[in-house]
C-alpha cells in the first residue's frame, strides 16, 4: 500500500464505522493486497478472502480499537483477507504481500498468532468459534463491556464444534458474542449445496437461542448496523456474500477457493476491481 494512503487510513481509524466511503476505500485497498498475495509463488485462498473482507473491515471499524473486544477469523484459510484488513488498519505495518507464504515469513497460509492483532491461530475449521465464545464469557465474568466477534464460513458449519459451541453460548447466556457466517456458497470441493447443505439457518440458530440478523455481506451500511450485540441473546449474523467478490473473472466460482496467478493477471484484476 502507498505510504500516503496508509497514513490517511491510520488518521481516520479512530471511529470510522459510520463513514461508509472510508470503509469502501479500505476494502478496495485490502482487495488489492489479497490479489497481490494470490500472485505470490504459493498463491492464496483468494475466493473466501474476497468474500469475507468487507465483514472484516466492518468488524475492525467497530471493535479494532477496543482492547476488551476481539475479532477472530475462524475460517482461517482466508488468512490473506485477515492480513490485508490488519494492514489497512495499520495494526500490521509490514505489507503482507511482500513475503506471504515464503519460507520463514510470519505471513503463513493460516493466521499466525505471532503477528499483531491475531490472538489465536485458527485454521482447523470450527476451532475459532469456541475461542471467541470463551473470550466473550471471560469479559462477561469480569464485568467488561468487551464484545467478541467471530467470522466463520457456511462450509465450516459442517463442523460439529460450531454447533456444540452454540449450545454452550446459549446455555451460559453469552450475549456479548457475535457469530458472523460468511455465506458465499462455496467450499474447497465445490458448492456447499452439492456437498452438505445446511438448510433453514435462521431457524437453526433461533432454536439454539440466538438472535438472528440477515444481511448483505458486502453492504457496509448493513454490516456496521448489524455488528452490535443483542444484549438479550447471543447474535448470529447470516451474511450473504459472493466468493471472489470484486474480481469479475472469479466471482461466484468455487474454483476460486485457492488460486495462484501471474503478476500480469494480478495487475489486470486490481485495475478492474468492481
Amino acid at each position: 500500500m502507498h505510504l500516503e494512503l496508509q497514513q490517511q487510513l491510520r488518521q481516520e481509524q479512530n471511529d470510522d464505522s459510520a463513514n461508509i466511503p472510508v470503509l469502501i476505500e479500505r476494502a478496495k485497498a485490502a482487495r488489492k493486497l489479497i490479489i497481490d498475495m494470490a500472485a505470490t509463488p504459493t498463491g492464496c485462498h483468494i475466493g473466501g478472502s474476497l468474500s469475507a473482507i468487507d465483514l472484516l473491515i466492518g468488524a475492525y471499524a467497530k471493535y479494532g480499537n477496543d482492547p476488551s473486544s476481539v475479532v477472530i477469523l475462524s475460517k482461517g484459510h482466508a488468512a490473506a483477507g485477515l492480513y490485508a484488513a490488519l494492514h489497512v488498519y495499520g495494526i500490521i505495518e509490514e505489507n503482507p504481500a511482500d513475503s506471504y507464504g515464503a519460507v520463514g515469513s510470519l505471513f503463513t497460509g493460516h493466521p499466525n498468532h505471532k503477528l499483531p492483532g491475531i490472538p489465536f491461530a485458527t485454521g482447523s475449521l470450527g476451532h475459532g468459534i469456541p475461542y471467541a465464545a470463551g473470550w466473550a464469557l471471560s469479559q462477561k465474568l469480569k464485568g467488561s463491556k468487551g464484545v467478541s466477534v467471530v467470522i466463520g464460513g457456511d462450509g465450516e458449519l459442517q463442523e460439529g464444534l460450531c454447533w456444540e459451541t452454540a449450545q454452550i453460548v446459549q446455555a451460559q447466556n453469552i450475549t456479548n458474542f457475535i457469530y458472523i457466517i460468511d455465506i458465499n456458497g462455496g467450499q474447497n470441493d465445490g458448492y456447499v449445496q452439492d456437498i452438505s447443505p445446511i438448510r433453514n439457518l435462521r431457524q437453526r440458530f433461533e432454536s439454539f437461542g440466538f438472535s438472528v440478523r440477515e444481511i448483505d455481506g458486502h453492504n457496509f451500511e448493513e454490516i456496521v448496523d448489524a455488528i452490535e450485540p443483542d444484549m438479550v441473546a447471543p447474535l448470529a449474523i447470516l451474511a450473504s456474500t459472493v466468493k471472489g467478490k470484486g474480481v469479475a473473472a472469479i466471482e461466484g466460482h468455487p474454483g476460486a477457493h485457492y488460486v495462484k496467478i501471474p503478476t500480469k493477471v494480478a495487475h489486470k484484476w486490481k485495475v478492474s476491481l468492481l
